[in-house]
């Protein structure tokens, strides 16, 4: 059990730090990201030069941009630390799992979605006034394919309550 949890505060740190990105070596361009071992790769390698190598901004854009893109990533990894003492609350239990302590670890993981549910919405009214939508959008795919990995990492390593 302790590897398991192990496995899953690596795999949940890995998305809290700064992640990089794979290039098409035909033809020098960033990869579609359909491929979800391929982007977590890159996100782990170098997060902000993944995106940036996805968007390519102007210099204007990317002025606007990256303040909104740096607060944003610190908003994630507030909620991925918190995230982390959460499943560690689980995962590393002496005492059997009671009722209560179940519905405290459920009203804190909701919590969290839902501070992050309100800095992705922030984000998005940021990014809407700040680049033009096709790119506003563009990046919040990619950050939705990101977070995606994410919740299955956690998904896949983390067990269901006794």
């Amino acid at each position: 059990m302790k590897r398991i949890a192990v496995a899953a505060l690596v795999a949940l740190a890995a998305f809290a730090a700064p992640i990089a990105g794979a290039q098409d070596k035909a033809h020098g361009r960033p990869d579609d990201v359909t491929d979800m071992q391929a982007l977590r790769a890159a996100v782990k390698a170098d997060k902000r030069a993944y995106v940036d190598s996805m968007l390519t901004l102007t210099s204007a854009e990317a002025k606007r941009f990256w303040p909104i893109y740096a607060a944003y990533q610190r908003s994630l990894e507030t909620s991925s630390r918190r995230r982390v003492v959460a499943l560690e609350g689980l995962l590393f239990r002496d005492k059997v799992m009671t009722n209560t302590a179940a519905k405290n670890l459920v009203t804190e993981l909701m919590t969290i979605e839902e501070a992050e549910v309100k800095a992705r919405r922030r984000l998005r009214n940021q990014l809407m006034r700040a680049l033009p939508s096709l790119k506003a959008a563009r990046y919040l795919q990619l950050e939705d394919k990101i977070q995606a990995v994410r919740d299955y990492d956690v998904a896949s390593t983390v067990p269901l309550i006794h």
